[in-house]
């Protein structure tokens, strides 16, 4: 059982991660923003606007949707949590660098020449993000204290992030070794649900 000391209330930890992602989301449209300053000046049509920064354009979709995606996982996770830890509040504090970084490295896709390092540091940013939600999760499975209920986790709730960690793993080491791959390798995400189905069917058992 943890000391008195080592809880407190969960609840603005949450609060000031909200805000954390919701600013994280919005720096994604920054980059855009200034391409279209620089449409202006060059007197680019909508179309030629469109037809040169498709790069920026698709990163900032993607990037978008998986930080979406991303703080629907955290915030189903943060469902019944009532206390944090001090081991929670460090590993949510990396959950938020993770999530804050990745704005930059998006920029960098949409702007520069693809290169090996830019795709491990795009997807490798995404499995952190994915590996410390599923630190996260291992610390309330172990320690049902810090929940409104005191009941513990199941076990088959390691399943979405861990699926999600295995999948981002995959796309990683796909991207940089298969030739040409690039960020296709992120296709591999679409397996994620079958895989998720077959974890929580082994770890309920």
């Amino acid at each position: 059982m943890a000391s008195p000391n080592d809880l407190r209330p969960v609840e603005r930890m949450l609060f000031f991660t909200d805000a954390v992602v919701a600013i994280a989301m919005t720096l994604l449209i920054l980059p855009l923003l200034e391409s279209v300053t620089e449409a202006a000046r060059d007197g680019l049509t909508t179309v030629q606007f469109f037809a040169e920064n498709d790069g920026q354009l698709a990163s900032f979709c993607l990037s978008f949707f998986i930080i979406l995606l991303f703080w629907r996982g955290h915030d189903r996770m943060m469902t019944r949590v009532e206390h944090q830890s001090s081991g929670m509040f460090w590993l949510n504090g990396l959950w938020m660098f993770s999530i804050v970084a990745l704005p930059v490295v998006t920029a960098m896709v949409g702007a520069m020449e693809t290169d090996p390092l830019q795709l491990g540091l795009y997807i490798g940013t995404m499995l952190a993000t994915s590996l410390i939600t599923t630190g996260i999760l291992l610390i309330l499975l172990r320690r049902p204290e810090l929940l409104r209920d005191h009941e513990p986790k199941a076990r088959g709730d390691l399943a979405p992030a861990g699926a999600n960690s295995i999948m981002f793993a995959l796309a990683f080491i796909i991207a940089l070794t298969v030739p040409g791959a690039s960020f296709w390798s992120l296709l591999a995400l679409f397996l994620r649900a079958p895989l998720e189905h077959l974890l929580r069917r082994r770890l309920g058992a």
